[in-house]
């Protein structure tokens, strides 16, 4: 089941190699198997990017846009701190809220966010994955 959510952040200069690495990287951290991961998500002004919709097409799965009220509302659940993310996105880190949003309602964070000088990933589970073990 296709139930994890990976949440990208990811700096101008980034690329799709970078973005797919550090999604493999979050997924060998968390010991989510691949064919769990159902979609990428990012925020909404970046999801039109080269990059971040090459690396959707590499890893085949579709890309959701999140836009910035609900990245703002999942800011109580991150579990990073970035001041200049805070300042800008109102959420302490764009991966970790656009995984949660993601998720959907009672999603939950599996992997806080990982960086790279260029991306960030963070991974989360959909709620019923969540109450039955994943």
């Amino acid at each position: 089941m296709a139930d994890g959510t990976a949440g990208i952040g990811f700096r101008h200069a980034a690329t799709a190699t970078e973005i797919v690495a550090v999604v493999r990287r979050a997924l060998i951290l968390s010991g989510l198997d691949r064919g769990h991961l159902g979609v990428l998500a990012t925020a909404a002004d970046r999801a039109d990017e080269a990059p971040i919709r090459e690396a959707a097409d590499i890893l085949a799965v579709p890309l959701m846009a999140i836009g910035p009220e609900l990245l703002a509302a999942m800011d109580a659940r991150v579990v990073t701190r970035s001041a200049r993310i805070v300042a800008t996105r109102y959420t302490g880190s764009v991966a970790e809220a656009a995984a949660l949003a993601a998720a959907g309602p009672g999603g939950a964070l599996l992997l806080p966010r990982i960086a790279t000088e260029r991306v960030t990933c963070a991974l989360a589970l959909a709620a019923q994955s969540v109450t039955q073990g994943a």
